[in-house]
């Protein structure tokens, strides 16, 4: 099964994506760590990217989602997918692709983008991401107010089913 974690940045992806791939045993792939240098630059320097900088980046992870399924792994995707097109272009190809939308409120994601470290995106682009998402109808949604763990162990029973 391929599981993709989507939402905006600060939803959570990465730290329910990574307690998600220990408790299952699977491995976690953070979109983020596939953009190239310029892609990488302009969000730190608080400028949004553009669909032009998107599709091979887009395409990156296509073609890693395609080669862990016709490998017969398990894999977690975290990738923000904020449009229908973007989610096409990554499950093309793809069979057993799952959808898990994080959603959370402007303030509560502004809130938590105010107080990470180590990140380069800039928490300035956040109104940016709420303007280009699309909320997904075929993801299986949930609400981010709770803690991570919390958040892991609900998508864990939604695959169960």
């Amino acid at each position: 099964m391929l599981l993709v974690l989507m939402g905006v940045s600060g939803s959570g992806k990465t730290t329910v994506g990574k307690i998600l791939a220990k408790e299952l045993g699977w491995v976690l792939y953070d979109a983020d760590d596939f953009h190239p240098v310029a892609n990488v630059e302009k969000m730190r320097a608080g400028v949004a990217l553009t669909d032009a900088d998107r599709w091979p980046w887009l395409d990156r992870l296509n073609a890693l989602l395609r080669e862990k399924q016709d490998g017969g792994e398990d894999a977690i995707l975290a990738c923000s997918a904020l449009r229908q097109a973007y989610r096409d272009r990554l499950a093309q190809g793809c069979r057993d692709l799952r959808w898990v939308y994080l959603r959370g409120t402007f303030e509560l994601i502004r809130s938590r983008l105010a107080v990470r470290k180590g990140h380069y995106m800039n928490p300035a682009l956040l109104q940016s991401q709420f303007a280009t998402l699309e909320e997904p109808v075929s993801a299986t949604v949930i609400d981010i107010e709770d803690a991570p763990e919390v958040l892991a162990a609900r998508i864990r029973e939604i695959l169960q089913r």
